[in-house]
């Protein structure tokens, strides 16, 4: 008599559609922030679609050189714009791909994991593509105009993104009962990794928040239980879509040439308290990081003191500067710090 063997259980699979359903309901009993649940819809929906495409019908079916394929795929996918995909966009999709397959194994839908060594693209330390200065930031807080309602909400705003240097998501999640303002101190929320932090708000942060809840606020509450803490017109909260256009516009409206949104000020934070002599721990924890060597990205965008070094030593520098008809300006075009001590 011949023995037979089966790979999988004689029952059929479930669908691919099903099994992604089942996984996103796991990540939502992990407790797993939405917006994780939400890009894994969207990028683990794309990827079934592809191996629709490919006529791989069911999970069981797919091999590591589907997936290897699927990689190519989005190596030379092109976006609407005909831009391809950033190197963390491509990284953060395979890694999704993997969690997904991680869960399938553990529940036995499959006998072993196709993804568990699948080579994800190299990322590489990206430094931000604009930094602000302290004058830059001052003329893009200085846009709203605080004798209107929402201009003084837009302003403390703008304000609060200086002087702590939070997430946008983070900023409209503000409540009225995260502020102390006898400590000068708000509270983070669920910040990234649903950790929450204490942040100290600064002086003059402070006193435009205390005119807003005085003056302002009051005026966009339709319902007096609003816990939010900055409001639209109606009453209702404002999403983080609506805060990265406002902080776009004044952000154009300055002039100031430079792109970006909300991140431009976080980046503005780090990298100012830096250049004025603050720890790096200190700088991780009001950032939010997990681990120091994500904070560690600042210490390459400050190069003030790397400036000065350079052009005390570099010989090219040392002989321009002994020039007399070169040193009519006493002070570095990028720092404006003085020259005095040079030679």
């Amino acid at each position: 008599m011949k023995s037979s063997s089966c790979r999988y259980p004689i029952h059929p699979s479930p669908s691919p559609r099903r099994l992604l359903r089942g996984y996103l309901a796991h990540l939502r009993a992990r407790a797993c922030a939405e917006g994780t649940v939400r890009n894994s819809t969207l990028y683990l929906g794309n990827f079934l679609t592809w191996l629709e495409t490919q006529r791989v019908r069911t999970i069981r079916r797919v091999r590591r050189r589907h997936l290897e394929h699927y990689q190519r795929h989005l190596h030379a996918y092109r976006k609407r714009d005909g831009q391809p995909l950033a190197v963390m966009g491509q990284h953060v999709r395979l890694t999704t791909i993997q969690g997904f397959f991680r869960w399938l194994t553990r529940r036995d839908h499959l006998m072993a994991n196709p993804a568990a060594d699948l080579e994800l693209p190299r990322l590489g330390v990206r430094l931000p593509h604009a930094v602000l200065t302290a004058g830059e930031a001052e003329a893009i807080i200085a846009q709203p105009n605080p004798a209107t309602t929402v201009g003084l909400r837009d302003r403390v705003i703008l304000e609060i993104l200086y002087s702590t240097g939070m997430r946008r998501h983070e900023l409209c999640g503000l409540r009225l009962d995260d502020l102390d303002l006898e400590r000068g101190t708000v509270l983070v929320r669920e910040g990234k990794g649903r950790k929450d932090r204490m942040l100290p708000l600064g002086l003059r942060a402070t006193d435009w928040l205390r005119r807003y809840l005085q003056r302002g606020r009051p005026k966009l509450a339709a319902k007096a239980d609003a816990l939010a803490l900055f409001l639209r017109p109606d009453g209702a909260g404002l999403s983080t879509g609506m805060l990265g256009l406002l902080v776009h516009r004044y952000i154009q409206c300055s002039g100031i040439g430079k792109k970006g949104c909300c991140h431009l000020f976080r980046h503005a934070m780090a990298t100012l308290m830096l250049e004025g002599g603050a720890d790096i721990r200190y700088i991780q924890q009001m950032l939010g990081h997990a681990r120091l060597t994500t904070t560690e990205i600042y210490t390459q965008v400050n190069i003030t003191r790397l400036i000065e070094v350079h052009r005390q030593t570099h010989p090219a520098e040392r002989e321009f500067w002994k020039k007399p008809e070169n040193r009519t300006s006493r002070y570095c075009p990028h720092c404006g710090r003085s020259f005095s001590h040079l030679p």
